[in-house]
């Protein structure tokens, strides 16, 4: 069976703002179809600080859990890639090879374009030469 509405609602405080003041959040209640902002009860401001001190220990330990597992992740890797180099020297000698070439084969291939202006400064050169020959 569904709930009854309840007809009590929160005391709103209909207070219009004046020219030049900020305008606050305002609620709107359907029911009473009025808008106006609902009284703020009295927080004690050391409850509010216990409270966002508690919420930035709970951040700052699950930042360290993080640190922790990244850290134990990258000692692992360390560990068996010492592990991985002494039981194949020879394995990892040849991908170290293959890895270099690659890098020399692709530092070849970003200097091309600078055969392309020695190309372009030869034809510009030619050119020349026939114009002034005209």
């Amino acid at each position: 069976m569904p709930r009854r509405k309840s007809n009590e609602t929160a005391t709103l405080d209909t207070k219009g703002a004046k020219i030049g003041e900020p305008v606050p959040k305002a609620v709107i209640d359907i029911n009473t179809a009025s808008v106006g902002v609902p009284r703020q009860a009295d927080q004690d401001l050391r409850e509010e600080l216990s409270a966002l001190r508690q919420q930035i220990d709970s951040l700052q330990q699950q930042i360290l859990d993080g640190v922790r597992s990244v850290k134990g992740g990258a000692g692992k890797a360390m560990r068996r890639t010492e592990a991985v180099v002494k039981l194949y020297p020879a394995s990892t000698l040849l991908l170290v090879a293959v890895v270099a070439a690659a890098f020399a084969f692709g530092g070849r291939r970003a200097s091309l374009p600078r055969r392309h202006q020695s190309a372009l400064r030869e034809v510009r050169d030619f050119y020349d030469t026939i114009r002034a020959r005209i």
